[in-house]
């Protein structure tokens, strides 16, 4: 297994515009390539490297097939895969479309987790006929990065995976906010010094990442979660539910409230933003004393910050140019970085929960405010997730 990528330099970003001839002259031939770890420099490099010494190996693995994780790099492969029905803000946009961002997302896992990743895009939203590819390709790499597939076929879709394969699965669009947006939480109470049992959070987005927010702040012990969908508050019985809502149901809304936005956010404690839509300034007025905002839909947040900061003590979104932008690149590195040296065969709740806390962990010497979690380009975010996975891996028995 290759080190987390020391070498790579990033920098915060600048203020100055971003062209449109700069995107597209820097995704021109694409952003990715492949390099070659022991260089065919003589004849004897090659006779090792390919024919005759390559059969050796190949023989080997045919008699043990788990030494391909040694002698292959399956061990450091990620397929990042997605079908380009819910890409970034742009919604299905299609399988080629999504293809640059699937690139960036390859390039992210190599920069922040030292992971080479192939992306791999799907033209069909069949879920039967996904998971029969990638269980096909199985042998071809280490863990799936599950990406930009919208709801709620991608529960289903992520659930059979992990039961059809033997390795890491992981839908970053779920999981990977819920990871940062839980540890961003816990570093807001420890600097306004509240307990996460006695809050109310208000979900905003019943979708791929409101569902996961809302499962992982309950299993982090949150007091109470009111979750919001397009027609309402979510409740038993209610109307529109399809099967992951009427579970969702059962377990939130303690406060057994019905309604729309107004009457959530009456009192509420923390508002988290997964809707792209509006918070008119009024209903946020009714927040709960030093109330926490995470607007975080792209490019325009729920609340703005400067309406939010009037009524919240503190706020969050998903932006880079605001404090405390929650970002997935946080998490996704560390965590399948944590998982394929592990040798973990999933990744289970005890591990999301590891990382969450590793996370909040890099940014407590400077806590505050407007700092609540680390920078996006902190390298020290990966090795401190990864090791964190790894362990809980290993205490999940499931490495």
């Amino acid at each position: 297994m290759t080190a987390v990528n020391e070498e790579a330099t990033v920098t915060e970003p600048t203020d100055t515009p971003i062209s449109d001839e700069e995107i597209f002259a820097a995704h021109e031939g694409g952003k990715l390539g492949v390099s070659v770890t022991k260089p065919l420099t003589d004849p004897r490099a090659l006779s090792i490297a390919y024919t005759p010494g390559v059969a050796k190996v190949s023989l080997a693995i045919a008699a043990d097939k788990a030494l391909a994780k040694r002698y292959t790099w399956t061990s450091r492969l990620v397929a990042v895969v997605s079908d380009g029905t819910a890409v970034l803000g742009l919604g299905d946009i299609g399988a080629s479309a999504s293809l640059p961002v699937m690139e960036g997302k390859a390039a992210l896992f190599k920069t922040f987790g030292g992971l080479d990743s192939i992306p791999l895009v799907l033209e069909t939203t069949n879920v039967d006929e996904i998971i029969e590819t990638l269980v096909r390709l199985r042998p071809s790499f280490g863990a799936v990065n599950l990406e930009d597939i919208s709801a709620p076929r991608c529960f289903e879709l992520e659930e059979r995976l992990i039961e059809a394969l033997d390795i890491p699965v992981f839908h970053d669009d779920q999981h990977g906010t819920a990871i940062v947006l839980l540890a961003a939480l816990r570093n807001a109470n420890k600097v306004l010094g509240k307990d996460i049992g006695e809050q109310r959070v208000v979900i905003a987005g019943a979708g791929a990442a409101g569902i996961a927010c809302a499962k992982i702040l309950l299993a982090a012990g949150i007091g109470d979660v009111t979750l919001l969908d397009s027609r309402g508050i979510i409740f038993p019985g209610r109307d529109g539910l399809n099967p992951i809502k009427e579970r969702m149901a059962e377990v939130t809304n303690k406060a057994n409230l019905r309604g729309g936005p107004v009457e959530a956010m009456k009192g509420a404690d923390v508002f988290v933003g997964l809707s792209a839509g509006t918070v008119p300034e009024e209903v946020v007025a009714t927040m709960a004393e030093d109330a926490i905002v995470f607007a975080l839909s792209n490019p325009t947040p729920e609340i703005h910050p400067d309406i939010a900061r009037k009524y919240a003590a503190i706020v969050a979104t998903g932006r880079s140019d605001f404090p405390n932008q929650i970002n997935n690149v946080l998490a996704f590195p560390g965590i399948f970085r944590g998982a394929l040296d592990a040798g973990a065969r999933r990744i289970t709740e005890r591990m999301k929960l590891a990382a969450a806390d590793a996370i909040a962990a890099v940014a407590e010497d400077e806590l505050g405010p407007d700092k609540i979690v680390p920078s996006a380009l902190d390298p020290r975010v990966a090795p401190e997730v990864a090791a964190a996975v790894a362990r809980a891996a290993k205490e999940d028995g499931v490495a």
